[in-house]
């Protein structure tokens, strides 16, 4: 089973729904049979490509929230990841930034067979540490956590050689239907957007799963004559002769 995600970095909600999507794996009955794949799916282009704003500075701009309510969305996510066992996780005291160097960071990553590594640990090191994942420097620091090369890292995210994957990445997010992120497709054929609950994915899970690997129902029989077995195959005594 192929389960994708696509997620935007510095959108809270992608980076609970990618911990909600690892638990829901892991309770899964067919967990080793997952191939799980992070893609992406940028949503920063409003911003500069350097230099970055406060998270309420970002959520007013946007949304053109009052003061007194900037805080209420991000610390709603705040508590349900703590709730969920996902601390620290910074929302609020945070800042956002143009995105598309660390896509490409991570389509780097992936490339180096570093996929699920990589995004666990942007997303760690962006809500779990407050850490700038913004500027090439900045991401060169991340690159021996997943045993890349900070030399060629470099060289990757100064030439650009891996852009073209991330718009593609994000091009077909839009043509399955993606209005947002984060965005889940099963198989190919069943989408379920935004950051669900985890038993919501775990029931989407299993669903794709039972819908693409029918169960075989045995018809209860009073008897099952005509069976071959392991010593071979006997004509039943009520079988009719030919004629």
């Amino acid at each position: 089973m192929k389960v994708e995600i696509w997620s935007e970095v510095t959108c809270p909600w992608c980076g609970l729904g990618s911990h909600r999507l690892d638990r829901a794996v892991e309770q899964f009955e067919h967990r080793d049979e997952v191939e799980l794949i992070h893609r992406s799916f940028p949503l920063s282009d409003d911003l500069p490509g350097e230099g970055v704003i406060s998270v309420r500075q970002a959520i007013k701009r946007a949304h053109g929230v009052a003061d007194d309510r900037l805080e209420e969305g991000p610390r709603r996510v705040e508590a349900l990841a703590a709730r969920e066992g996902l601390v620290p996780y910074h929302v609020l005291e945070n800042v956002v930034g143009n995105t598309w160097r660390a896509h490409e960071f991570l389509a780097y990553a992936s490339a180096q067979g570093k996929n699920r590594a990589a995004w666990d640990r942007i997303f760690h090191a962006y809500y779990g540490e407050r850490r700038s994942v913004f500027t090439v420097d900045a991401l060169i620091e991340l690159a021996p956590d997943l045993g890349l090369d900070p030399v060629e890292t470099r060289r990757v995210l100064k030439d650009g050689r891996f852009r073209q994957q991330v718009q593609d990445e994000a091009r077909q997010a839009q043509r399955l239907g993606a209005t947002g992120a984060p965005f889940l497709v099963i198989d190919g054929r069943y989408a379920v957007p935004g950051a669900q609950g985890t038993d919501t994915l775990l029931r989407a899970l299993r669903q794709a799963w039972d819908e693409t690997h029918p169960s075989i129902v045995p018809i209860p029989v009073a008897d099952a004559e005509g069976v071959c077995g392991p010593d071979g195959c006997a004509v039943p005594a009520t079988y009719p002769a030919r004629t």
